[in-house]
């Protein structure tokens, strides 16, 4: 809605960008055709949540609802690569709403009806609103924008008026969140004894010698591992390799990339039009006539930074030349021809920092000025200008160190104008500027310029042609025509000399095959349609066909060993080694000896600088037994050999510094109080979640 001066005209603009930053805070193309067979049997279940059955039109209906949204903050429909995040996006509320709602019930959280006005249009206006109605002159919340539109409601359509009820829902939901979390992190707190030792885990430090030994040092071959083994690791180890759905597929992709021919005819075209362009009488009906791309004819003013593929080409720009054919990174040819310079209103640059002083009395704003002249004093003697913008400033501008961009005179109220437009150079102005919105403190980054380019731009997109991409099809077609079952699928591919690709562990929710990009199809295929060894008909993606074979799939829980196999077997074989490492090393009396068991693989360093804290050694790695076995052992003595993830760890400490003693133990307690509460709303939700045991069928449908 119009939240930003016409209002009823960017009404679903301004809102939706509402609507979507708090879906994001409370997460912490056209609607997908579905499976009509699946339908059909009844079989519409998309996924389960707290042992709440979802169906397929409950989740279609959320997901219209992200759609709608994403269209009213863009101003146009997602594209498919765009809608996989909204559906993501109305997944994620669904499970937000069902685990919380019934926290929030046992715990007797509300929002009342007077909080909610107050959210809207009282004194605590929720950011989301503040973000939006921003005075684009000042950077600065503007409630008189709030209360027009408010007012224009009671005459609005009642598809808007209902959207906006949509709205205040979403800011309830968000002040729910928001009063649980501050709720989980108030109830953190760190006692005086933890305070301490966490200042001495941080401040304690060894001087150890670490004698290191990799898995590597002992070969493979040496090894002997039983499937009886492995099936027992697994076994007790089933948390670690529990698998979700997923595929194995194999597949032929033929390119549709532009051919050698492809790319000659695009160069003979740009460079044909080229010429036409240096001697065209109108550039702009030119150029939209003939480019790939539109707009093809641009005004750039003072301060607008000219294409990249022109200004790293041409050191002067000269009014009627031609420049061109240049090639881009997006495999575009690309021609310029500069049309016309001409003196326009001029414009300049200049950064501030506001010290705002709207509705406050004359004692209240002598206190203001007196702080923007001590900052004032301060940037004149050399101080750090954006430093100061984002310390001291008050508007949107502060977080980019009050950077205002460029600017024509009548774009800002007349003092701040006038003042800027009044110097003759560049740098600090000496003296504040007071206009209705406060002091500002001026930095003048450019000087006023007048100068205007208009610049006709022609592109030619690099493409297969149609004789391209039906010579590409027609062998995928013949291809997976020919292919009846996977012996087949291999025994053409090689055949024909088409080389097969493995996508292995494919997930059923993956949106990519490898690195081909947008192959939901492929997927959805292979889960929901195709039996193992079945053969896909052609798919079409961007740059390629696809025909795909599918040569297992796996259901969602404990993993069997043939699935996970090769992981097991490393996790075996690592702990088998281990044992030799350790005997091998049994009876040696220093780490000297040690070593000199693997002279070539081992390594003994020095680390006189290891704190309690750490959970990572350096040169070696992450190894948290051994640091906490080091400072478990006495001065001089050594400690037993340490299975680590890297390998086999010794260590001697050599000397302990304790921490000092100190007399407060505030500032940790703080802090650990503080890190916990960060860390509380995110594992709690997880926990929630977790609780729900959610399950996703979706990827039967989409």
């Amino acid at each position: 809605m119009a939240l930003i001066k016409q209002i009823r005209q960017r009404t679903g603009l301004a809102i939706g960008v509402i609507a979507g930053g708090l879906i994001l805070f409370l997460l912490g193309g056209d609607l997908l055709s579905p499976n009509s067979s699946l339908l059909n049997s009844n079989q519409n279940i998309v996924g389960e949540i707290a042992g709440e059955e979802i169906t397929y039109e409950e989740y279609v209906a959320k997901v219209e609802e992200f759609r709608i949204a994403f269209q009213q903050r863009t101003g146009r429909a997602p594209s498919e690569v765009e809608m996989f995040t909204v559906r993501e996006q109305a997944w994620q509320a669904m499970i937000v709403d069902k685990v919380f709602k019934e926290e929030y019930e046992k715990l007797g959280l509300t929002i009342s009806p007077a909080e909610l006005v107050d959210m809207v249009q009282g004194k605590n206006i929720v950011p989301e609103l503040r973000q939006q109605l921003v005075n684009p002159q000042t950077g600065q919340f503007d409630k008189s924008q709030l209360i027009q539109f408010l007012q224009s409601l009671e005459t609005a359509d009642p598809a808007q008026q209902a959207f906006w009820a949509q709205q205040e829902q979403l800011f309830a939901d968000s002040r729910l969140r928001i009063k649980y979390d501050n709720l989980l992190a108030t109830s953190e707190y760190a006692t005086s004894a933890e305070a301490k030792l966490e200042y001495k885990s941080a401040n304690t430090i060894a001087d150890a010698s670490i004698l290191f030994v990799p898995y590597y040092a002992v070969s493979d071959s040496s090894v002997k591992i039983s499937d009886a083994e492995l099936q027992a690791y697994l076994k007790k180890n089933q948390a670690k390799f529990k698998t979700g759905n997923s595929a194995n597929l194999e597949y032929v992709s033929f390119s549709i990339r532009p051919s050698k021919e492809d790319s000659a005819e695009v160069i003979s075209r740009i460079n044909q039009l080229t010429e036409q362009l240096r001697t065209a009488e109108n550039d702009s009906v030119f150029v939209n006539r003939n480019s790939d791309f539109r707009p093809a004819f641009y005004t750039f003013r003072p301060g607008d930074e000219f294409p990249a593929e022109l200004t790293s080409n041409v050191d002067e720009m000269v009014e009627g030349e031609t420049y061109g054919p240049f090639v881009t990174s997006s495999s575009t040819y690309i021609s310029f021809k500069v049309s016309d310079k001409y003196n326009g209103t001029p414009r300049m640059s200049a950064s501030h920092i506001l010290f705002s002083t709207e509705g406050m009395d004359e004692a209240a704003r002598a206190q203001v000025k007196i702080q923007a002249e001590e900052v004032l004093a301060e940037l004149k003697n050399g101080g750090d200008f954006a430093l100061a913008a984002r310390q001291y400033g008050q508007d949107g501008t502060a977080q980019n160190g009050g950077d205002l961009g460029w600017f024509a005179k009548d774009e800002f109220v007349e003092a701040f104008s006038n003042a800027t437009y009044a110097r003759s150079s560049t740098g600090l102005i000496p003296n504040l500027v007071e206009t209705e919105y406060g002091y500002h403190i001026i930095d003048v980054t450019s000087l006023p310029k007048s100068e205007y380019t208009k610049i006709a731009v022609l592109q030619l997109e690099l493409i297969a042609s149609d004789a391209t991409r039906n010579e590409a099809f027609r062998n995928a077609d013949a291809f997976a025509a020919e292919s009846g079952n996977r012996n087949e699928f291999t025994e053409n591919a090689t055949d024909k000399g088409y080389r097969i690709l493995q996508a292995n562990n494919v997930d059923a929710g993956a949106r990519n095959l490898n690195n081909l990009q947008n192959a939901r199809e492929i997927i959805r295929w292979a889960f929901a349609e195709a039996s193992q060894g079945e053969v896909s008909p052609v798919f079409e993606l961007d740059n390629a066909y696809i025909v795909t074979s599918l040569v297992s799939k796996k259901e969602e829980g404990e993993a069997k060993l043939e699935d996970v196999r090769e992981q097991v077997k490393g996790q075996v074989m690592n702990e088998k080694k281990a044992e030799i490492i350790k005997k091998a090393l049994d009876g040696k009396a220093t780490l000297e000896e040690m070593k000199a068991v693997y002279p070539q693989a081992a390594s003994l360093n020095e680390v006189p600088d290891l704190k309690l804290s750490s959970s990572v050694i350096p040169g070696i790695g992450f190894a948290p037994k051994a640091v906490g076995a080091i400072f478990g052992i006495s001065e001089g003595k050594i400690t037993q050999p340490i299975s680590e993830d890297v390998g086999v760890i010794v260590g001697r400490l050599n000397n302990l510094t304790p921490a000092a003693e100190i007399g407060d133990y505030t500032s940790y307690q703080a802090s650990l109080t503080q890190n916990a509460a960060q860390r509380t709303s995110y594992q709690v939700m997880m926990a929630l979640q977790d609780l729900a045991n959610v399950k996703d069928y979706r990827y039967k449908f989409f």
